[in-house]
């Protein structure tokens, strides 16, 4: 929908889900070159990722419950993205996990969300779908319990974020 105002410029109007400050996100990949791509089109919708080189310390992050989003490749080598969804179940942790694939066709995209990702990215991701795909996930952890720490939101607190390497 578009409104014409006085000075001949159009307008549009749309939906703009906006997500709570202090959310926690992080980065599970080995690549550093794709680490780097996927934080800055985070840092540029104003999220603050954090990282993690392997399946092992993406688990051991999750479990501290600080996340509520995790974008994972889909192979590392000490293991599969699957163990975060198994870790979510097991623990009765909210969190999402978004599945960053570089190759997949149609069927793995529908195995992928029938084993537990709330999405699949393709390995060329568009930024403007990264960021809608990330802002939906996190209110889906939202609305499961996993909301953000809202003590991150005050400056003193915002430093305990680790910026990726």
């Amino acid at each position: 929908m578009t409104l014409t105002m006085r000075t001949r410029e159009k307008v549009r109007f749309g939906f703009q889900i906006k997500v709570p400050d202090g959310v926690g996100i992080l980065i599970v990949c080995e690549d550093d070159f794709k680490t780097e791509r996927m934080k800055a089109v985070l840092l540029e919708a104003g999220f603050v990722p954090e990282c993690a080189r392997s399946i092992t310390a993406g688990c051991d992050g999750a479990k501290t419950g600080r996340f509520q989003l995790i974008i994972s490749t889909s192979l590392l080598r000490d293991g599969s993205w699957r163990w975060l969804t198994d870790l979510a179940n097991h623990y009765d942790l909210g969190f999402e996990v978004v599945l960053w694939a570089p190759n997949f066709d149609f069927s793995e995209c529908a195995e992928a969300l029938n084993d537990g990702a709330f999405g699949v990215l393709d390995g060329i991701c568009e930024q403007q779908r990264t960021v809608e795909i990330a802002k939906r996930a996190l209110w889906a952890a939202y609305l499961k319990g996993a909301g953000p720490d809202l003590r991150a939101s005050a400056p003193q607190k915002a430093a305990r974020f680790v910026p990726c390497p």
